[in-house]
């Protein structure tokens, strides 16, 4: 019975991962060097992908998981490193398993079904593809109706949770319910970032956490803080901001978004 639990977790992320299908990298591959030589560096370079391209592919990994699967870690006497941690090996063998699976069922469909691949490749575009730098899955804990519009406030893991202002149109288009699994949207531009505590603002989210990356720009810098959890936000700001606020690796920050710029999604 434990057993048959413990498959069910593990295949419960399996469709979270969707979205390393179709780009020019295998992100399980790369889960799967990360584990092989505990360096995200010798991962990405086995690959031939940049460090950032390795670093945003985890990311978004861990941000679309209940919990990480891969995890950094400091000090030691190598410096630290990056590894998986158990629940992302136990992801990584799930979805091999069900890779192997797939791979039957296409091949059996093929061989009863005319024009299969045609219709296949087909579905596939309806695999949601966004540019929203920021993805999140969550469970919608509250919905909140006024005359016009609704607060729906989804727990996006580790006691943190993302409040989105919509329309009452749309929780009715999207058939959002208490307890339901729902995607939130937030575009990098539309994060504001501080460093300050004990003032007030009207951004009705509020994500703490630790800059763990600063990618300068030639006008912009991207600024990637690290959530409790595990879980990433990321936010384009000027370079003079990122210089004026002491934005570097290590420093404590704030990443305020307001309701109304956080894009609720569902899977149809």
């Amino acid at each position: 019975m434990a057993q048959a639990v413990a498959e069910k977790t593990e295949l419960s992320v399996l469709p979270k991962l969707k979205i390393a299908k179709g780009r020019r990298w295998d992100h399980l591959e790369l889960l799967e060097r990360i584990d092989a030589t505990g360096s995200i560096t010798a991962a990405a370079s086995a690959m031939g992908m940049s460090y950032k391209a390795a670093w945003e592919a985890v990311e978004a990994i861990n941000n679309l998981s209940d919990q990480p699967l891969v995890e950094r870690k400091t000090g030691g006497q190598k410096g630290g490193g990056t590894t998986l941690t158990v629940y992302g090996r136990r992801v990584v063998g799930a979805y091999r398993r069900l890779e192997q699976e797939r791979e039957q069922v296409l091949k059996s469909l093929g061989r009863i079904m005319q024009d299969f691949d045609e219709y296949y490749h087909m579905i596939r575009r309806f695999d949601m593809k966004t540019s929203a730098r920021n993805q999140y899955l969550g469970k919608i804990k509250s919905i909140k109706s006024g005359p016009i519009n609704a607060e729906v406030v989804l727990d996006i893991g580790s006691g943190q949770s993302l409040a989105a202002i919509i329309t009452n149109e749309s929780v009715e288009h999207l058939g959002l319910k208490v307890g339901m699994e729902a995607y939130a949207l937030i575009k990098a531009p539309w994060v504001i970032v501080t460093t300050s505590d004990g003032f007030k603002t009207s951004a009705r989210n509020e994500l703490h956490g630790t800059v763990v990356r600063c990618n300068e720009g030639a006008v912009n810098g991207e600024v990637i803080i690290e959530l409790a959890g595990g879980k990433t936000v990321v936010a384009i700001v000027t370079n003079d901001s990122v210089k004026s606020l002491g934005l570097k690796e290590g420093v404590k920050a704030c990443a305020l978004i307001k309701a109304s710029h956080v894009i609720l999604a569902v899977n149809a």
